[in-house]
């Protein structure tokens, strides 16, 4: 980069980043102009512009002002360095949009070969997908990915087969009125423990979310219809129960 002197609204014109973004990292002493004509006017030479950069860089993958400030006064955040977590960040985020693209992909299709896809269905999909993101943070949906990845699509398959005959099960036990304190009631209640634990790879923190995702969305959306409230209180009660008894 040559070298330069560019005036604060030359810098936002060329960048995008406005002046009063700049004026504000000026004021809270993240960038700062490391020179100012006679008049008084900001200059940014060649440094402070390849700090802008890795301040929107950081920005980007996520950091809030005082973490990169942080980063910045470490040696080890060198501009490739930053460069390199910005680059994988947005890896990932084309690698996820890659994925929503097919199932669009695949919604379109069934519409143009007149397979009914309602909207309800539509609905539900986008809904399902923002609902993730709200419980889960990136790195542990980034885990979920892998796992799933890992599993293939015949196990997955079969996985959701289990809970479909494990509700299955849990609605014949409810009509049959049996009590909560049942062998058969206590099999099934461990049996959902074995598919949580299977499903959360016995991480806490995707289990904590699991559970704030099913006590505040509705059952039927979380499982995509195959469970109700009234199901999801029986078995969560029969849980409650065998905890209790071992």
């Amino acid at each position: 980069m040559q070298s330069v002197a560019l005036k604060v609204g030359d810098l936002a014109k060329q960048t995008g980043v406005s002046v009063r973004t700049l004026h504000y990292y000026d004021e809270i002493g993240l960038l700062s102009p490391s020179h100012r004509t006679e008049a008084g006017y900001r200059l940014y030479d060649r440094e402070d512009i390849i700090r802008l950069q890795q301040i929107v860089s950081l920005r980007q993958i996520g950091f809030s002002l005082e973490e990169i400030r942080e980063c910045l006064e470490q040696h080890s955040f060198s501009f490739d360095h930053i460069i390199q977590l910005h680059t994988a960040r947005l890896r990932e985020q084309i690698e996820l949009s890659q994925k929503l693209l097919n199932r669009l992909d695949a919604i379109a299709q069934a519409v143009g070969s007149m397979q009914t896809v309602s909207v309800e269905a539509v609905i539900q999909t986008i809904e399902a997908m923002n609902m993730l993101e709200r419980y889960y943070t990136p790195e542990q949906l980034k885990s979920l990915r892998q796992r799933q990845e890992s599993l293939g699509e015949e196990r997955i398959q079969q996985v959701q087969a289990d809970w479909q005959d494990l509700f299955d099960q849990v609605q014949v036990e409810m009509a049959k009125g049996t009590d909560l304190t049942a062998a058969p009631v206590k099999a099934l209640a461990r049996r959902s423990i074995e598919l949580i634990q299977a499903f959360t790879g016995g991480d806490p923190g995707v289990e904590q979310a699991l559970n704030r995702m099913w006590q505040q969305e509705q059952p039927e959306v979380v499982s995509r219809g195959m469970v109700d409230a009234a199901m999801m209180e029986y078995l969560a009660r029969a849980r409650s129960a065998l905890e209790q008894s071992e």
